[in-house]
C-alpha cells in the first residue's frame, strides 16, 4: 500500500527546516549505504549523528506522534531516527530495496523496515527530476509532493530516486516497523479504520451502535494481528 500523509509539517515549519538544513554541513550518501546500494547511490547526506539533523528528526517524530492518518496507516512500533538527504546536479539513487534489519542509533535494539517514509521538503517546482518512483503491483509510481507532504511505502518494493537536473530536492527518510507485519494485514486495518472514522463524523444516534460493532471488529482484529 502506498499512502501520501498530508501536512506533517506546515510551510513556516518547512521554511525554518531549510534554513537550518542549508547552513548544516552535508557528506557523501555512500558512506552510509550497503555494499550495492553505493554502486547505485549519488547523494548528500546529513550524518546520522549530526545535532542539527537528531533536532530536526525529533521535531518530525513528535508530529507524527499526533498525525491520526499516519498513525492509522502505519501502526508504528518503532521507528528508525529521520535522516536527511539532498540531491542535485544530475545526483540519484537507482533501483534498490531497503535493508530489512537496521540496527538503531544510540541503541542495542534492532529494527525490521515494514514501512520507508520520504518527507519533501522542497516543493515540486523547485527542482527537476527527483521523482521517487516506486514499483507497485500496478506498475511504477512516481511521486514528487509538495513540501510538508510524506509518502509511505512498504520497504520490500524496488525504488529509485530519479536524477535531479535543475535545483535541489531536500527530504527526510526513515523506516518504520510496524505492530502489524503483514502489508495485507495493514491495508485492512487501515481501510477499516478509515472507514469507522467517516461513520463516526456522521452517524446519527441510530446508526451509532452499529459503528460501535465496527470498531470493535477493528480493536479485535488489531488485538489478533499485532506484535508489541
Amino acid at each position: 500500500m502506498l499512502t501520501l500523509i498530508p501536512n506533517v509539517l506546515d510551510k513556516d515549519t518547512v521554511r525554518q527546516f531549510r534554513a537550518r538544513l542549508d547552513a548544516a554541513d552535508w557528506t557523501d550518501g555512500r558512506d552510509t549505504a550497503g555494499t550495492l546500494g553505493a554502486k547505485v547511490k549519488q547523494n548528500r547526506q546529513l550524518p546520522a549523528r549530526s545535532e542539527t539533523g537528531m533536532a530536526l528528526g525529533n521535531h518530525i517524530l513528535g508530529m507524527l506522534g499526533r498525525h491520526p492518518l499516519f498513525m492509522s496507516a502505519a501502526l508504528p512500533h518503532r521507528i528508525y531516527p529521520p535522516l536527511f538527504n539532498r540531491y542535485s546536479g544530475g545526483e540519484h539513487y537507482g533501483l534498490h530495496v531497503d535493508g530489512s534489519i537496521m540496527p538503531i542509533p544510540g541503541s542495542h535494539e534492532f529494527l525490521r523496515s515494514d514501512l520507508s517514509a520520504t518527507l519533501f521538503l522542497c516543493e515540486p517546482d523547485e527542482y527537476d527530476g527527483g521523482e521517487l518512483t516506486i514499483e507497485t503491483p500496478f506498475g511504477a509510481q512516481q511521486v514528487k509532493l509538495p513540501a510538508g507532504d510524506m509518502v509511505l511505502y512498504p520497504s520490500s518494493s524496488l525504488h529509485e530516486v530519479t536524477p535531479v537536473t535543475r535545483g535541489t530536492r531536500t527530504c527526510s527518510f526513515f523506516w518504520i516497523q510496524s505492530m502489524v507485519q503483514s502489508e495485507e494485514q495493514r491495508t485492512l486495518l487501515f481501510d477499516l479504520d478509515q472507514s469507522v472514522q467517516a461513520l463516526t463524523a456522521s452517524a446519527s444516534a441510530e446508526q451509532k451502535p452499529t459503528v460501535l460493532q465496527l470498531a470493535g471488529v477493528y480493536h479485535n482484529l488489531l488485538r489478533q494481528w499485532a506484535s508489541v
